[in-house]
């Protein structure tokens, strides 16, 4: 069904104290023993892999604006099947792989599931010639090879709306870029739930609410509920501490583990509550430094620790771009894209001090802020440049000895407990903008994960973007002042897929064929 996905799937049951307990679901056939690691070869050119069938250049003069900010061995399969493979590539099956258990200590609760590729259903696992033998069949019977093609809305995409045009091309899909008074299957928004407000059926591919949650005032305060539950599972969230409500406890708390360890020099980063692209982020060493820089108001934000050892690549520090779709709050189902982006600063890095707290180039991954830097390279390989694709890092690292297996397996672990601490706010939300039994659409959403590895390789979850940037284009000056729109061919080869096969996942027509019986999944 995908080829951009990789897919999870557990279930939670009550038992007859009411205490939470994980039943397996059933698998048919053969499991998969994990493969060793055999990475595709590092010099592939991401251009080279581009859609034919797109047109010409779409490069466009305009202004100055911000372009990007809010936008492997998995499991043990091979990095090479994290790039799209041709059809005949045996990589290609759907078939049930590697089982995995999620423990939350102390509660009695276990998060145990079975890893699978993307299929047409869970129990398809047999291919001849690169496809599946049970397409077209459903029960037995043949099911029409003609239908009519899904319809998509894409007259508020804004931002995204190259690469949903391709997309939508390589499915044989019809777009509307006006919108149409019939009603269509699909409704793309750049911004939020609200962008129309007059759909009462269909899919729009926003939940209602996810912005507001996603705030950092209101992460924050969803993962430090989650802490103080289970803090053996949740320490994937740096310490945070609300401002202003909170400085005084903060300033106390910092003081006080400066007193006990003299040794102690911390440093914080300043988030402001609705920033994006790296406004407003800056670094400070003590509590009264927030004073200092914001005066007497200090504005609504979140400070967080700091994480000092960051993995370096070529000296460059570097975060995580992954694309996680929500199919489905009730049931709770979820994907993650095989695929992200890897996105480097642009200053060699060095652990904070007074003298370097200003070096944005250095401290801050923000593509929207290393743009800038006369030191960023644009480049048309996924495995250099400033920005490159995450595959192309975990090769890297698997070149290294390291088990990228582990490190993708706590990046899933991570992505489903932060779900999964947002989903009860979320169904707040959801039931007030569409009530039980009230005419509406049902929703689905695509999140930037913005994921920071340690020099231990434990992955830390920085931020969580409800509208991550799905632009496939970058800025490049012509002229003093005078920029102009160019592809970007690492950005275009991982959004386009991610959002295809998003729409893939969501097609009316395998929504009503194929029934799910699982609780979550991961794409």
């Amino acid at each position: 069904m995908s080829d951009h996905y990789e897919k999870v799937k557990f279930q939670l049951q009550q038992n007859a104290s009411g205490e939470a307990v994980e039943t397996e679901a059933a698998a048919e056939g053969e499991q998969m023993s994990p493969a060793s690691v055999s990475p595709v070869t590092a010099d592939v050119s991401c251009a080279a892999r581009r859609d034919k069938s797109r047109g010409g250049g779409r490069s466009q003069s305009k202004g100055r604006s911000k372009s990007e900010g809010n936008g492997r061995q998995m499991n043990g399969k091979q990095v090479s099947d994290l790039i799209p493979q041709k059809k005949s590539d045996p990589l290609r099956v759907c078939l049930i792989c590697n089982e995995q258990a999620l423990q939350i200590k102390g509660t009695g609760r276990t998060l145990t599931g079975k890893t699978a590729k993307n299929g047409h259903v869970e129990s398809c696992q047999r291919q001849t010639n690169g496809k599946c033998e049970h397409h077209g069949k459903e029960d037995g019977r043949k099911v029409a090879k003609k239908r009519r093609p899904v319809t998509v809305d894409i007259s508020k995409a804004k931002t995204s709306l190259e690469a949903l045009k391709l997309s939508i091309r390589q499915l044989k899909w019809k777009e509307f870029p006006m919108g149409r008074r019939a009603a269509c299957d699909i409704y793309w928004h750049g911004v939020s739930f609200h962008d129309n407000e007059n759909i009462v059926s269909g899919q729009v591919n926003k939940f209602p609410g996810m912005i507001e949650m996603l705030r950092k005032i209101n992460l924050s305060r969803a993962m430090r509920t989650m802490q103080e539950l289970f803090p053996g599972e949740y320490n994937f969230y740096p310490r945070s501490w609300i401002m202003p409500e909170e400085y005084q406890l903060f300033s106390t708390q910092i003081c006080l583990l400066k007193d006990n360890d003299s040794t102690f020099k911390p440093t914080f980063i300043f988030k402001p509550d609705s920033g994006s692209q790296g406004d407003g982020i800056y670094l400070i060493r003590d509590p009264a430094d927030l004073r200092v820089i914001s005066g007497s108001q200090i504005k609504q934000a979140v400070v967080q620790e700091y994480i000092q050892k960051p993995l370096l690549i070529d000296k460059l520090k570097f975060d995580i771009r992954l694309y996680v779709l929500v199919r489905s709050l009730e049931p709770l189902e979820i994907y993650i894209a095989k695929e992200g982006l890897s996105r480097f600063c642009t200053e060699p890095y060095q652990e904070p001090s007074q003298n370097n707290l200003s070096h944005v180039f250095m401290h801050l991954t923000n593509y929207s802020l290393n743009v800038h830097s006369g030191n960023f390279v644009h480049s048309d390989s996924c495995n250099t440049g400033s920005k490159r694709t995450f595959s192309s890092v975990l090769y890297r690292l698997a070149s290294k000895g390291v088990d990228i297996k582990k490190v993708w397996s706590d990046i899933i672990a991570l992505v489903i407990k932060t779900v999964i601490a947002l989903v009860p706010e979320l169904k707040v939300y959801y039931q007030a903008d569409i009530p039980p039994g009230k005419p509406g659409p049902t929703c689905f959403q695509i999140l930037g994960f913005d994921i920071l590895l340690m020099k231990s390789m434990k992955p830390v979850l920085l931020e969580v973007n409800a509208n991550p940037s799905m632009r496939i284009e970058h800025e490049q000056e012509v002229s003093p002042g005078v920029f102009e729109y160019v592809p970007s061919p690492v950005d275009e080869e991982v959004k386009v897929g991610v959002i295809r096969d998003a729409l893939r996942l969501m097609d009316p027509a395998q929504r009503k064929q194929h029934v799910v019986h699982v609780s979550s999944s991961i794409f």
